[in-house]
């Protein structure tokens, strides 16, 4: 089943035409990476598919419902557009968690009120997932007294209890230290052999190729090159590519 269907997405600010015809498309339990230089336009068309940036014109399918198309794009109605955001979870760079909430609620909070599940029902998933997540014993901590990494554990558990057709990355290690990066990837790592849809930007690139079904590579606002991990790192076909890969292949 096709969950993301991209085509010939176009996205400006100002003059500057960050996304130049962007078509992607990827399968419900896939893995899909989005690697490239800064400035390529990985975390645009991340925003744009969660619905944070508007495009300028395309189409964007999530789950079998059209989140924009046309020339200018028009966007659904609002009502499709709550069903469409229901169907995707987000895991922000910098964790993005209520300051004000304790983890349990963080958790909890959108379940109730977005998904009408009661309140025990939401307890028993958070609590479930801080379990997957090694953190049962944090639950009545706040954000500020967690490392981290055990706050990008929570975000990760606060999107999954929403239950997402798709779950998306935005560079999830790029606010830690080095020592807890290994920690997060081996929790995306153990989603993936679950068959977890997810789209993952980032710039590791030993952990593009070891989780991912496919790899695309992103420069300039264009998809220049994408394939298995084995064909994008070891059989790479583009010039463009190989100068990127370079550095990480040395």
């Amino acid at each position: 089943m096709e969950v993301l269907r991209i085509e010939q997405v176009r996205k400006s600010f100002g003059e500057l035409e960050v996304l130049k015809g962007i078509s992607v498309s990827q399968n419900s339990g896939e893995v899909l990476s989005v690697i490239g230089p800064s400035g390529s336009g990985k975390s645009t068309l991340l925003r744009c598919i969660t619905n944070l940036e508007k495009i300028d014109s395309g189409l964007i399918q999530i789950a079998g419902r059209t989140l924009a198309e046309g020339e200018p794009a028009a966007y659904a109605p609002a009502a499709t557009l709550q069903e469409i955001r229901l169907s995707i979870g987000l895991v922000f760079q910098n964790f993005n968690l209520f300051p004000h909430f304790s983890v349990l609620r963080n958790i909890t909070e959108a379940q109730v009120h977005v998904l009408k599940r009661s309140r025990e029902e939401a307890r028993e998933r958070a609590f479930a997932l801080l379990r997957k997540m090694g953190l049962e014993e944090k639950a009545k901590s706040y954000p500020c007294q967690l490392s981290g990494g055990q706050q990008q554990r929570v975000s990760i558990a606060r999107s999954l209890a929403l239950s997402p057709a798709l779950l998306c990355f935005d560079e999830p290690t790029s606010a830690l230290d080095p020592e807890l990066t290994g920690d997060i990837l081996s929790v995306i790592k153990e989603l993936a052999q679950e068959h977890m849809t997810m789209l993952v930007v980032t710039h590791e690139m030993s952990f593009a190729r070891d989780i991912s079904d496919r790899v695309i590579f992103m420069d300039e606002g264009k998809v220049i090159e994408q394939g298995t991990p084995e064909e994008l790192f070891s059989a790479t076909r583009e010039q463009r590519t190989r100068q990127f890969l370079q550095r990480f292949n040395a």
